[in-house]
C-alpha cells in the first residue's frame, strides 16, 4: 500500500529540489489542472491508469459531489506498481458495465495507448450520458515505460479522437507555455541527458536556479496559434 505521506511527497506537495527537476513541473501542472476540473466530475468516478491513485483523497475531499471512485489499471509489473487499483484490465475491455459510472478521468495514461480510439470509446461505454471525462496528456516527455509509448499529442489530434469516439463540449487547454516548456527541458537535461561530474553538478544547479524564474514568468496559450509551444494539454469533455 503507497503511504499518503509518499504521495504528498511525490505529487501533492513537491518541492523543487536536485532530486525532482526531471518531475517537479509535470506534477505540479498536473495538480493544477486536477483542482482547476475537480468540481465538474461527479457520482461514481473511474480513474484509468490510475497508478497509485495520487489524486483520490484530494479530489474525495474537495468534492462532495463525488459519491465513488474506482482505480482502473493492468495487473502490477515490472514496468510499475498497480497493486493499488480497485479493479484490472487487459487495456483493451474495461470490466464494466455500459454506462456504469458517472465521470471519468486519465493522467498522463493516453500516451501509452497504440489505438487510443478504442481506449477512448471504452472509456465512452462505461460512462452515462452527460458524464464529464477529464485528461492529461505530455507532450515534451523523453521515452518513458519502453516499449509502451505511443504518442504525444498535438490539440488538434487528440480533439478529433475525443470527437471521433461520442464526445463532445471538448475544453482542451495547454499544462505550460514556451517558458515551463524550456524549464521541463532543462530538468530533464540536468538529470537524465548522461552528464557526469562537474558538468552535471553545473547543470543541476543552473537548472534550480533558472526554474523559478521560468515558470513565474511563464504564459500558457490556449489559443493554439501557430508557433505554440506546450509542456501538455488538459482539458475535459462531455459523453453525448
Amino acid at each position: 500500500m503507497i503511504e499518503q505521506d509518499w504521495i504528498e511527497k511525490h505529487f501533492l506537495n513537491i518541492q523543487l529540489n536536485k532530486e525532482t527537476l526531471d518531475t517537479y513541473i509535470p506534477r505540479r501542472s498536473i495538480l493544477s489542472a486536477v483542482r482547476e476540473c475537480i468540481n465538474q466530475i461527479e457520482g461514481t468516478v473511474l480513474d484509468v491508469g490510475c497508478g497509485q491513485m495520487p489524486y483520490k483523497n484530494m479530489i474525495i475531499k474537495s468534492n462532495p459531489n463525488i459519491t465513488k471512485y474506482i482505480g482502473l489499471d493492468l495487473e502490477s509489473s515490472s514496468i510499475h506498481d498497480t497493486s493499488v487499483a480497485d479493479i484490472h484490465w487487459d487495456g483493451k475491455i474495461i470490466p464494466l458495465e455500459n454506462e456504469s459510472v458517472d465521470c471519468a478521468m486519465a493522467t498522463e495514461v493516453l500516451e501509452h495507448s497504440f489505438e487510443p480510439e478504442k481506449t477512448l470509446a471504452e472509456i465512452n461505454r462505461v460512462m452515462k450520458k452527460g458524464g464529464t471525462f477529464f485528461f492529461t496528456v505530455p507532450f515534451i516527455w523523453p521515452l518513458h515505460e519502453v516499449p509502451y509509448d505511443a504518442y504525444r499529442y498535438t490539440p488538434f489530434s487528440f480533439k478529433k479522437h475525443l470527437e471521433n469516439t461520442g464526445f463532445s463540449s471538448i475544453n482542451i487547454k495547454s499544462l505550460g507555455g514556451w517558458h515551463a516548456s524550456f524549464a521541463q527541458m532543462l530538468g530533464l537535461w540536468s538529470k537524465e541527458s548522461g552528464l557526469t561530474g562537474f558538468k552535471k553538478k553545473l547543470a543541476i544547479y543552473a537548472a534550480q536556479k533558472l526554474i523559478p524564474y521560468l515558470l513565474k514568468a511563464d504564459n500558457k496559450q490556449n489559443d493554439f496559434s501557430h508557433h505554440t509551444m506546450i509542456t501538455g494539454l488538459f482539458g475535459t469533455s462531455k459523453k453525448i
